[in-house]
């Protein structure tokens, strides 16, 4: 049975593996769904970089609708959102030979859909982005991987041109900085990034000065990632199906507008919603998945942190929701929401373009 609706998220690096697993490099991998009568929460396989394979899908953890996943600095714990009416947070002990997932608590959001997530380099603290009530919260972790009740939620306030979908706000992802000292939150709502500050022994959030950076109205930013080298960052506008880039002040927590361009080639006259983006670990290429045109853009990156369009691969499925680059950057695994199934790509180092290789998987129950 094929699982009607699912999110590619987070890798299990190999060092919460078995020791002949480290010596063979091979790592699991976690995929969150929207649960039902096909889908019951969490499925995993594992992957060798070293030869491509992935092994077959297999339930790791029951919870419902765990539609974003992070995973614990230590990599002995795995998170997930709930996405309901009252989201919620679930907490999970990883076995590291098995894969298998044992939940620990849950706790609610504050806020409804939750829908983002992450955990503090510290491991201290976690924050969600709650997209139906236009929120972001910090909840504070115990040692052992527990979730205690949250301790600041904070509600956007405001609206922006699209009556439809932009009426209130929509808080879609939750991102740290490099040093820990900064929560950037996209508003789809809003066509605003909102910055705040971290403390994560009390996990509290504060509003930051400047307090957020805009877009163009109608863009609706969804995720947003950092340049590894600090001095950059972009955003993914869902609505306008476009990404941002920003110079990056990180005394400051500022943002800097620089450029934005379509993740669309000029023909495509259809609709489309854009949902992914990542930046590669070396920093020289930008990915940003495409719903509609189903398709990864790529794009290469300049010193000066701009953008070049290189192409736009098929996904070879449909509607991409989300997608993830492998640890060792060899790889990019795109997740078709809609056709339910996980796409191998190997990634050109030189060029950065995507080519499909022969180990992709149908995801079933």
């Amino acid at each position: 049975m094929k699982l009607n609706r699912y999110f590619f998220t987070a890798i299990l690096l190999g060092i919460a593996l078995t020791p002949s697993a480290l010596a063979a490099r091979k790592y699991f991998v976690y995929v969150g769904t929207y649960t039902g009568e096909n889908s019951k929460g969490i499925y995993t396989f594992q992957f060798d970089p070293a030869s491509g394979d992935m092994t077959p899908v297999k339930l790791a953890g029951e919870v419902t609708n765990p539609s974003f996943l992070t995973i614990h600095p230590n990599r002995k714990f795995l998170y997930a959102v709930s996405e309901l009416g009252k989201g919620s947070v679930t907490a999970f002990a990883i076995d590291p030979k098995t894969g298998a997932l044992t939940p620990l608590n849950s706790v609610l959001t504050g806020g409804g859909g939750a829908c983002h997530l992450v955990v503090d380099k510290t491991g201290k603290s976690l924050m969600v982005a709650n997209y139906g009530t236009g929120s972001v919260a910090a909840i504070p972790l115990s040692a052992d991987g527990r979730l205690g009740e949250a301790t600041a939620v904070i509600k956007h306030s405001g609206s922006s041109v699209n009556p439809k979908r932009q009426r209130g706000p929509h808080a879609h992802a939750v991102v740290l900085s490099a040093d820990n000292r900064f929560v950037f939150a996209p508003d789809l709502g809003l066509d605003q990034i909102l910055s705040y500050r971290l403390d994560p022994v009390k996990a509290s959030l504060t509003p930051n000065d400047p307090p957020f950076a805009k877009v163009a109205p109608g863009a609706g930013p969804r995720h947003f990632a950092f340049h590894p080298k600090g001095k950059y960052a972009y955003v993914l506008n869902e609505m306008g199906s476009s990404v941002t880039a920003f110079s990056y002040d990180a005394s400051r927590g500022a943002l800097t507008e620089l450029q934005t361009l379509s993740t669309l080639p000029k023909d495509f006259s259809g609709e489309d919603n854009s949902a992914e983006l990542e930046v590669d670990a070396k920093g020289r290429f930008l990915y940003a998945s495409n719903r509609g045109h189903d398709s990864i853009a790529v794009f290469a990156i300049g010193k000066d942190g701009k953008l070049t369009m290189v192409e736009n691969a098929s996904t070879l499925g449909k509607t991409p929701r989300n997608f993830k680059i492998d640890p060792t950057g060899a790889f990019l695994f795109a997740a078709n929401q809609d056709s339910g199934n996980i796409i191998q790509f190997r990634i050109d180092p030189k060029s950065g373009r995507l080519k499909p290789a022969p180990h992709s998987l149908s995801v079933i129950e």
